[in-house]
């Protein structure tokens, strides 16, 4: 009998029982998943900035929630940029 050894971890959680036929979420479908639920934060706005050219490929991913959440979240974060222009 040949033992097989994987070198990649094994789905956890939740997660493991959904099966999903899709590649592994890219770096900018992460950022704009966990972005989401985030409420409140202080981070400088080139970072902000950072964030809104990592998530706009997103907004014209074929899968719908994917393009919903990184619509919002490119929407809340081009606002808190506004929103911390000099004069406000």
């Amino acid at each position: 009998m040949r033992r097989v050894t994987s070198t990649q971890p094994l789905p956890r959680g939740l997660t493991a029982l959904i099966p999903d036929a899709r590649a592994r979420a890219t770096p900018g479908e992460r950022a704009a998943s966990q972005l989401l639920h985030l409420r409140e934060a202080t981070v400088p706005v080139p970072v902000l900035a950072a964030a809104v050219e990592l998530i706009a490929p997103q907004l014209q991913d074929p899968d719908p929630a994917t393009r919903a959440a990184a619509t919002a979240v490119h929407t809340r974060l081009l606002t808190a940029i506004e929103d911390a222009a000099p004069g406000r």
